[in-house]
C-alpha cells in the first residue's frame, strides 16, 4: 500500500483500516491502495485514492483543532448525495464514516471527476488556439446551470434558510472574524460597518456554492473549455445567487491586484476581467447586477475571514504549515480590496 509520507500533526489516519473499509464497502478487488494528497487548498484535506482501476477522492477535516460547526463532512456528503442526480457535475457521494478507528475525524469518499484543474497554468493542447475567453464563458454558463437547479425538488431546502440570508451571512462572517482576530487591520471596522448598513434586498434564492472558483472546476483533458466537474461543496447553502457571484469575483484575480494569498491564472491576458464576467453573467441570467459592488466587497471580506481563520490556527500552533505564516498580510490586502469594491472602483 502506498500512502502519503507527510507528518501528521494532532491527528491520525490508519491507512490499512481505511483500505479495508473502502474495499469492503465498494466490493473492490484486493489490489494495493495508492493514496496521494492534493497539494492545493488551505481548508479540508483531500486525497486521491486508487485501488486497481477504481479511483475516488477522500475528504476529511484538517488536523488539529477546528472551529465549531466548521468542516462538517456529513453535511457535505449529504449535499452531494442529493444534488448529483440533478446536477451531474457534482461528484457522486459514495461512502461516509464517523471515523471510528480509521481516523480521528469523520470523512467521506466520492467519485473522482476525470480531467484537469486549471490553477497556475492553462493546459496546452497541440494546435489549439487561445482558450482563455472560452474558459471564462464556460465558468459563467456552468454557474448559471447550477443556479437553475430546483433545490426543493432535489431535497436540499434544509441546507439553508433563504429568509434573512444576507443579513445572517454578513453578521456571521463578522463574528467569525472576531473569534480569529490576531494582527490589527485598521480598515476592517469601516468595511464591516458599511456591509451591515447596505445589505441589498434579496429577491431570488438558488443553490449557493460559496466557493465557485476556477480551480474548483474540472475541465476535460482533451477539450479544456468543457467542464466535467464542480468540486468543494463544504460551504454550499441556499440563498442569494449574487452573493455566490461575489465570491467568485473575489477569487477572479486581475493583474493589478494586491497579494491576496491565493493563486489564480485569471490575471493572464485573454481571461474576462471581473467587469466582463459580471456582464456575461447578467446577459445570460437576466438578473439585475446594479449592486454587484456590494457582493464583491462582501466576497473579499469572506475570503479575508477564511484566510484569517487559517492564520489564527497557524499562530496558535494547531496548524504547522509554512504556507500559512504570511496569510495575515493577505488578509489585510483583502480588506483593502473590499474597501475599493465598496467605493465602486473595481467594477
Amino acid at each position: 500500500m502506498s500512502t502519503p509520507t507527510s507528518n501528521i500533526q494532532n491527528g491520525f489516519i490508519d491507512w490499512e483500516a481505511l483500505e479495508q473499509f473502502i474495499k469492503t464497502s465498494l466490493s473492490l478487488d484486493d489490489e494495493k491502495m495508492i493514496v496521494k494528497p492534493f497539494s492545493e487548498g488551505y481548508s479540508n484535506l483531500t486525497f486521491s485514492v486508487k485501488i486497481g482501476d477504481w479511483e475516488g477522492v477522500l475528504r476529511r477535516p484538517p488536523y488539529g483543532e477546528v472551529p465549531k460547526k466548521a468542516h462538517d463532512m456529513k453535511r457535505e456528503y449529504t449535499i452531494l448525495e442529493k444534488l448529483h442526480p440533478h446536477f451531474e457535475l457534482a461528484p457522486k457521494a459514495l461512502l461516509f464514516s464517523e471515523g471510528n478507528n480509521i481516523m480521528d475525524k469523520h470523512f467521506y469518499v466520492m467519485e473522482k471527476k476525470q480531467g484537469v484543474v486549471i490553477d497556475a497554468e492553462i493546459p496546452m493542447i497541440e494546435g489549439a488556439k487561445s482558450i482563455e475567453q472560452e474558459i471564462s464563458q464556460s465558468l459563467v454558463d456552468t454557474f448559471i446551470t447550477l443556479q437553475q437547479v430546483d433545490y426543493e425538488k432535489a431535497g436540499l431546502q434544509s441546507i439553508g434558510r433563504p429568509e434573512g440570508f444576507l443579513e445572517r451571512q454578513v453578521n456571521g462572517w463578522i463574528n467569525r472574524y472576531a473569534l480569529s482576530a490576531t494582527d490589527e487591520i485598521p480598515a476592517i471596522k469601516e468595511v464591516e460597518s458599511w456591509l451591515l448598513k447596505h445589505i441589498p434586498t434579496t429577491t431570488e434564492t438558488t443553490i449557493v456554492h460559496n466557493d465557485f472558483k476556477l480551480n474548483n472546476l474540472v475541465f476535460a483533458t482533451d477539450a479544456p473549455v468543457r467542464i466535467n466537474g464542480v468540486l468543494d461543496w463544504e460551504l454550499a447553502t441556499i440563498g442569494d445567487p449574487l452573493s455566490d457571484l461575489g465570491s467568485t469575483l473575489a477569487y477572479w484575480m486581475e493583474k493589478d491586484d494586491l497579494n491576496l494569498g491565493i493563486h489564480s491564472v485569471t490575471h493572464k491576458p485573454g481571461f474576462y476581467s471581473r467587469r466582463e464576467l459580471v456582464e456575461a453573467y447578467a446577459a445570460a441570467s437576466k438578473r439585475d447586477v446594479s449592486e454587484m459592488h456590494y457582493y464583491l466587497s462582501f466576497g473579499f471580506y469572506k475570503l479575508t475571514v477564511i484566510l484569517q481563520q487559517i492564520y489564527y490556527r497557524w499562530k496558535n500552533g494547531s496548524a504547522q504549515d509554512d504556507r500559512f505564516k504570511n496569510l495575515n498580510i493577505a488578509a489585510a490586502n483583502l480588506i483593502e480590496m473590499a474597501h475599493l469594491a465598496k467605493e465602486k472602483r473595481l467594477l
